[in-house]
């Protein structure tokens, strides 16, 4: 099982790329992965027939008892032959459903083998918080292929209606199974379903996860995003909502009937709500007069019906729910996919324009009526079959005392009259002659566009002839249920009740179809008072209008105004928690030395001082203040590690809101400040105490040793005597990789705010004959050279001694000859000449000492990323180009590959991810080299923390110099002061 899903994975990834060559043709190729997979299903029903369970297993997450947990039983084999089977023919049709200039043909493609890869994991998974992964993994999917026509409003509302609808159910239902794991001591489904879980906690969690079900399912009150689904093309409608997604919440409900359809929550939701979707289902389908959308309301209502009778809890149910489920596979996606082949000859779906068209697709139209017939439960077909087993399962349970039976048979009965009605009427509507119409004008279609639908319709005539074929392996799952093991699927019983249903239904049926335009008429007087849909965009506009609301109260008064929303909530939230909390340490140290009073009393006085002060630069620097305050408390407390980095973090965060202040106003506000300097000061004071005494109760409330003296243990197993680097890159490596991945996202987000158009290349560059000469400046930046000259073009004698000293200085820097003569400094330049390559070589020492001495790959990447800052500040854009003649998103992609490869790496000696492993080689000179797996995953995050300052330096730095020069000279401050603006 595990090599199919990577099998689906791996091909889905490539098929953009096989779409380039093959065009609408890379569907028959990608088809032959679920073709494949489907064959190796069909090998194992004899043995799982026979009661053979198949189940692989690898460890995911042991300290949680999570693993990559497959199970292939009766029910399990079941769907998984639907996906695959339903899936390959799906993806066949598309070779002709879709035009070569079909936009967004690759991502299309790749996202529907993606479903089928997730939705085969999601019915094979055993392990409940795998299970729940596929589960949410389909809806993601199939947001995505709902939303594939991205142009169309209508395409992308329905996307996001199905998204949140089946995330909302997605997330009761992860209560409910988090809830049945700690009750029940496991993750495992089977043992969960073999050794249920009782009481009020089983209670309220398979309530929980029925709606989870209720809602994947489009069940009422749910049920209104699946006929809005019908926007998205018609295979994805075939295969997500007719055999595939939708069958996810049934499946569920069949998991977990063996073991708790006793509860009493249990049938009234299952029961009162599937009969009740089946009954709204069929009254809407009758009102429609778009095919897709009759089918689409018919598979609402056809879902509570399989959600009522596989919930009934019984054998003979269970048998019938699980022969229903395989007959509405096949007849709805044969159908889903009639009406594509219709919409593509005629132009339209809509049956009030179609007339004749048996004439003109004899072949589609006999296809569509066996499959129509399947599902109005009219014989021969298998639809007849498994519906005649489900009245037979009704009326046995509820003569053996049973009410929610009879209530089930009550809905099943009507629902099938309304299926009957809308099923012969989708045929007369697609089909059909319409009195005094003109027959409708089609265009030719290739015969093989009519395979699937046709292979899947004759499969649905077939079966009910061999059900003696695939009983062994429905009664398999069958017989985990109570009841007798009598009643078998046939296509013949011999007159009894549950014949007299059926001809009961056709002829109520019947009459409504002889009767439609009363029934129409009827059905157009009813007040359409209740209408799930709407109730849900009136939820979705209240929640946005008070969102805004929200947002407009709390952000009126600006920045200022919204962080002291902020800090004052938390005062008073954490502050009053801490006000009632009785656990206090025994004594309060106030001081380990004799400077950190000192250097406290330093900090609280920029800190306030930053407060009230008026000039951007000025705040800057006084928070600046603080931060190396802190770095001296880190310092004198024995925490070498901790002090290098926040100083080197402290100066790149000055440097980057310097960067920022040039395109700010010099003060802070020119206005009277939204939030009083007093006010602002004490809601800071008081965070700054709250934060305080948080920090004392917290250690007032330790009961258990701390869990740092088991780390110099674990540092010496990972090489280590620097323990601060070993808790980085080995002992919580997983942490480390999730902060870069941050960090690549945050560069992501900063350079996404500065470039309008394309973020690649790195830095600008000097041509080659120019850093040959190192004279002239490049074109592009003559302009802004020539601008400050004339502001001083009034002073002749100052700009002739400029131009001469620009013409004689020393370039010690490649790009030094590009910045005007007032805006160098050769102090400058020759110290970052003389300082650069020291700087690098210091960041390199700190990289690979780090696993022993203060130092590692973030602060030797700060380092790194500080010596380009010189650079950049001393000779501009074109010389941090120079400096770093490389894109800065290569070295984040580089770093994050390289830090991740290394903890999968790990998996090759047959180990955990992240376990360490460590290589010792002998090097002349230098002696036995020691390596381990844990400083390449340490050169990963150096290559991120340098990547992410230069693409800072070149989104803030460059990018913003350059708009500076496009701006032109009048844009530019002629006064030095006026660079923090």
């Amino acid at each position: 099982m595990i090599i199919s899903l990577v099998a689906f994975a791996a091909v889905a990834l490539v098929t953009p790329l096989l779409v380039r060559f093959l065009g609408r043709h890379v569907f028959p190729v990608i088809a032959i992965v679920p073709t494949a997979v489907f064959a190796w299903l069909l090998t194992l029903v004899p043995a799982v027939s026979g009661g053979e369970i198949i189940t692989e297993r690898v460890e995911w997450i042991p300290t949680l008892g999570i693993a990559l947990s497959f199970r292939l039983d009766a029910l399990s084999l079941l769907l998984a032959l639907i996906v695959t089977g339903v899936g390959a023919l799906v993806l066949l049709y598309c070779t002709w459903y879709f035009r070569d200039d079909e936009p967004s043909l690759d991502r299309f493609a790749a996202l529907l083998l993606a479903f089928a890869g997730v939705m085969l994991g999601l019915v094979a998974s055993d392990d409940v918080f795998v299970m729940f992964t596929f589960w949410e993994a389909t809806s993601v999917l199939s947001y995505l292929l709902i939303g594939h026509a991205a142009s169309r409003r209508e395409a992308r509302g329905a996307a996001l209606q199905a998204l949140t609808v089946t995330t909302f159910g997605g997330l009761a239902m992860l209560v409910g199974l988090v809830a049945l794991t700690v009750a029940g001591g496991t993750t495992s489904l089977s043992e969960l379903v073999s050794r249920p879980v009782t009481g009020t906690v089983a209670e309220v969690a398979v309530a929980l996860v029925l709606v989870g079900a209720v809602s994947k399912s489009a069940l009422v009150p749910f049920h209104f995003w699946l006929p809005a689904a019908m926007a998205a093309p018609t295979p994805v409608s075939a295969y997500l909502h007719a055999a595939a997604m939708v069958k996810a919440g049934v499946y569920l409900v069949a998991l977990l009937a063996p073991g708790y359809a006793s509860l009493a929550v249990w049938h009234p939701m299952v029961i009162g709500i599937g009969g009740l979707t089946m009954l709204v289902g069929g009254w809407r389908a009758l009102r429609q007069t778009d095919l897709k959308l009759v089918l689409a309301y018919g598979t609402v209502s056809q879902l509570g019906f399989l959600i009522l009778v596989v919930g009934q809890g019984t054998r003979d149910a269970a048998l019938a729910g699980v022969a229903m489920l395989l007959a509405h596979a096949l007849f709805k996606a044969a159908l889903f996919l009639t009406v594509g082949i219709v919409d593509h000859a005629a132009g339209t779906r809509d049956k009030r324009r179609l007339s004749g068209l048996w004439r003109r697709m004899p072949w589609l139209a006999g296809f569509a009526t066996l499959a129509a017939a399947s599902m109005a439960g009219l014989p021969p077909m298998f639809g007849f079959v498994a519906k005649e087993a489900v009245f037979t399962a009704q009326l046995e349970a509820g003569a053996a005392g049973s009410p929610w039976a009879w209530v089930g048979l009550g809905a099943a009965a009507v629902g099938s009259v309304l299926t009957f009605a809308y099923s012969a009427r989708f045929v007369l509507g697609a089909f059909g002659t319409r009195r005094g119409a003109e027959p409708t004008p089609v265009r030719p279609q290739p015969a093989l566009m009519s395979f699937a639908p046709g292979l899947l319709a004759v499969a649905s005539l077939v079966l009910a002839f061999t059900t003696v074929a695939i009983e062994p392996l429905l009664d398999a799952y069958a017989a985990l249920l109570p009841g007798p093991a009598d009643y078998h699927l046939a296509l013949w019983h011999g007159f009894e009740p549950a014949l007299a249903i059926s001809a009961v239904v056709v002829a109520l049926g019947a009459l409504l179809v002889w009767q439609r335009d009363p029934v129409a008429r009827f059905q157009a007087a009813v007040p359409d008072t209740v209408d799930a849909g709407r109730g849900y965009l009136h939820i979705v506009s209240a929640v946005d209008r008070g969102a805004a609301r929200l947002t407009t109260f709390i952000q009126s008064r600006g920045l200022p105004g919204y962080l002291a929303v902020i800090v004052a909530v938390f005062v008073l939230g954490l502050g009053g928690a801490a006000a009632v909390n009785g656990t206090w340490p025994d004594g309060i140290r106030l001081a380990d030395d004799a400077a950190q009073p000192v250097i406290g009393l330093v900090m609280i006085l920029a800190a306030s001082a930053a407060v009230v002060v008026r000039q951007r630069l000025t705040a800057v620097l006084l928070v600046g203040a603080t931060g190396y305050g802190m770095m001296m408390l880190f310092g004198t407390a024995g925490a070498p590690d901790l002090a290098l980095t926040q100083a080197l973090v402290e100066t790149i965060t000055i440097v980057v809101i310097v960067l920022v202040l040039r395109r700010l106003p010099k003060r802070i506000t020119e206005r009277r400040a939204v939030v009083r300097a007093p006010v602002r000061i004490a809601i800071g004071a008081l965070a700054g105490i709250v934060m305080a005494v948080v920090g004392v109760v917290a250690l007032g409330a330790r009961t258990q040793p701390s869990v740092s003296e088991g780390l110099p243990p674990l540092a010496e197993e990972a090489h280590a005597k620097n323990l601060v680097n070993a808790l980085l890159v080995d002992i919580r490596a997983w942490d480390t990789l999730g902060e870069i991945s941050v960090l690549v996202a945050v560069a992501t987000g900063v350079a996404s705010l500065i470039f309008v158009s394309g973020r690649m290349g790195g830095a600008p560059r000097l041509d080659a004959p120019r850093r040959r000469s190192r004279l002239r400046p490049v074109p592009e930046q003559a302009d802004s050279m020539r601008a400050p000259r004339r502001r001083l073009a009034d002073r002749p004698d100052e700009t002739d001694a400029a131009a001469e000293a620009a013409s004689t200085r020393q370039t010690w820097l490649l790009a030094g000859r590009t910045l005007s003569p007032r805006n160098r400094s050769i102090l400058v330049e020759v110290l970052v000449r003389l300082l650069f390559h020291p700087a690098i070589v210091v960041s390199v020492y700190l990289l690979f000492v780090g696993h022993n001495a203060p130092g590692g790959g973030f602060a030797g990447g700060l380092v790194a990323g500080l010596a380009l800052v010189a650079r950049y500040l001393a000779g501009g854009r074109y010389e941090l180009g120079e400096a770093a003649p490389v894109d800065a998103g290569m070295l984040l992609g580089t770093g994050l590959f390289v830090a991740a490869g290394t903890a999968a790496s790990a998996l090759v000696f047959g180990l955990a991810v992240f376990e360490s492993t460590w290589f010792e080689f002998d090097v002349p000179v230098l002696g036995t080299l020691s390596i381990g797996t844990s400083t390449l995953f340490d050169i990963g995050v150096y290559l991120v923390v340098v990547g992410l300052v230069l693409d800072i330096l070149r989104t803030l730095g460059a990018e913003i110099d350059r708009q500076i020069d496009e701006a032109g000279p009048d844009a530019v401050p002629a006064d030095p002061a006026e660079a923090t603006r």
